[in-house]
């Protein structure tokens, strides 16, 4: 037996260019309201897709006078997301609420969660957040989720853990609504890990042409000399002298500097900017930084998802994204939570009045109520 599944709604703010909005969207949430103050951002979001309600607007004004004016119909959102930056609070030796953040943006975020009270929201950031301040700002937020009525769990996880041939970590908060908690009755799970790691060599064929950073000469020179999944390391000392300047006698890896990828391995974060010194991804093959495309395929961007602006403003905006692929499996997993209080209402419309025999009415109604038998019948 089969039931159609029904789409789940998202807001998403702090949408740049579309990274965790289109990981939601290809996990099935149906994206209501995008809101990014970035007009290049904005521009993109718009090329690649012209039916959503994309505003482009400062979040604190946003929050100010409110969201629901700009949704066409007052249904219920499901699903609040998005990525606000990381910014500590003043403490004054007290246990911080909602208001205590205000002049931050995590406060406009929190405003929101609390006009709109979706049934869940999804909230990443770097993965620093969870030791910024030994970990109160961290706290902070968490207990401001809670004050606004919300159940919250968080966890780092690695994109490479989710198809995606980069390692990058990031901080995905996730808050359920307290009567949808009551209702389900369960903890929500974050995805499971794949089985299969993708390295560079998985991703980065056939990539379509684009523009693409170039390195000065004199970084040209230096890594030339280095092999692929090298570094600085492997420069003739001379030259690695000169290169590292002063960080050459000091302790620590630091194996960024002068980095060459190998096919064979996952790339390391994207970065915004991909031609800055110590933090080097070159070509496994050639001596260069990878381009428009290449990065986006790292980020698991389709080819069809166009960016707009300037070729630093392309790297910027891909930089600054989740990676799809990841967003989708966290999107997937926060609809199997949801869908489990719609497997609950299905059950509660079951009409088993036409059993006379008490207990085949007991057995079919355990039947119907097992996880599993619910689970069958939500599957397309």
């Amino acid at each position: 037996m089969k039931i159609d599944r029904r789409k789940y709604s998202v807001i998403e703010l702090f949408a740049g260019a579309g990274g965790l909005a289109l990981g939601l969207e290809q996990a099935g949430f149906d994206t209501k309201l995008t809101v990014e103050i970035n007009k290049w951002a904005n521009r993109t979001l718009k090329k690649n897709r012209p039916n959503w309600n994309i505003i482009q607007e400062d979040i604190t004004q946003i929050s100010k006078h409110g969201i629901k004016k700009y949704l066409k119909d007052n249904q219920e959102i499901d699903l609040l997301s998005g990525g606000y930056p990381c910014q500590s609070f003043s403490y004054a030796g007290k246990k911080l609420g909602l208001e205590d953040t205000r002049g931050t943006l995590f406060w406009d975020f929190a405003k929101i969660l609390k006009e709109i009270k979706p049934k869940m929201f999804l909230a990443e950031n770097v993965k620093g957040l969870v030791t910024h301040d030994k970990g109160r700002t961290l706290q902070v937020m968490l207990d401001v989720f809670r004050e606004v009525g919300y159940s919250v769990t968080y966890k780092v996880l690695n994109s490479l853990d989710y198809g995606v041939a980069q390692k990058r970590h990031r901080v995905f908060i996730i808050g359920i609504r307290d009567d949808i908690r009551e209702k389900i009755n369960e903890d929500y799970t974050f995805p499971s890990p794949y089985k299969k790691k993708l390295v560079l060599r998985d991703v980065l064929k056939d990539v379509p042409t684009s523009l693409c950073a170039v390195y000065n000469e004199k970084k040209r020179e230096v890594l030339k000399y280095v092999p692929a999944g090298g570094c600085w390391r492997d420069l003739p000392d001379d030259i690695a002298r000169e290169y590292m300047k002063t960080t050459y006698f000091m302790n620590g890896g630091r194996t960024g500097i002068a980095r060459r990828l190998s096919w064979d391995e996952a790339g390391l974060t994207v970065l915004c900017t991909p031609s800055q010194k110590q933090t080097e991804r070159c070509h496994p093959d050639e001596i260069r930084p990878f381009s428009i495309r290449e990065n986006a395929r790292i980020q698991s961007f389709p080819d069809d998802w166009i960016f707009e602006g300037s070729m630093a403003e392309q790297y910027k905006q891909i930089g600054n994204a989740v990676p799809v692929n990841l967003a989708k499996e966290v999107g997937l997993s926060i609809i199997n939570y949801l869908d489990k209080l719609e497997g609950k209402k299905r059950v509660r419309r079951y009409n088993l009045s036409f059993i006379s025999d008490i207990n085949i009415f007991n057995h079919v109604k355990e039947t119907i109520e097992k996880p599993t038998f619910i689970k069958a019948i939500t599957l397309k």
